[in-house]
C-alpha cells in the first residue's frame, strides 16, 4: 500500500520522528537516537546523513535557530 518494505517504512518513521525531537528538544543526540529507536548517536548520524542528505547536528543548527528563538 506504501510502496516500500515495512523495513523501509519503519526506518523512515524513526527518521522523521529524529527530525521532530532534533527540532524541538534540548536532548543530546545520544538521547534522541534512543526516542527514536536508533539506539545509539552514531547509527542515528549515519542513517539520518543517509536519508535527509545533512549531518544531524547541520540539520539541528539549522531548524533549531527558528524554532527556539
Amino acid at each position: 500500500m506504501t510502496g516500500t518494505s515495512p523495513l523501509q517504512w519503519l526506518l523512515t518513521q524513526r527518521i522523521r520522528r529524529a527530525q521532530e525531537l532534533l527540532e524541538t528538544a534540548r536532548d543530546g543526540v545520544d538521547a534522541i537516537a534512543r526516542a527514536a529507536g536508533r539506539g545509539t548517536a552514531a547509527t542515528l548520524r549515519r542513517h539520518f546523513n543517509r536519508t535527509v542528505g545533512v549531518p544531524a547536528d547541520a540539520y539541528r543548527r539549522t531548524f533549531r535557530a527558528r524554532s527556539w528563538t
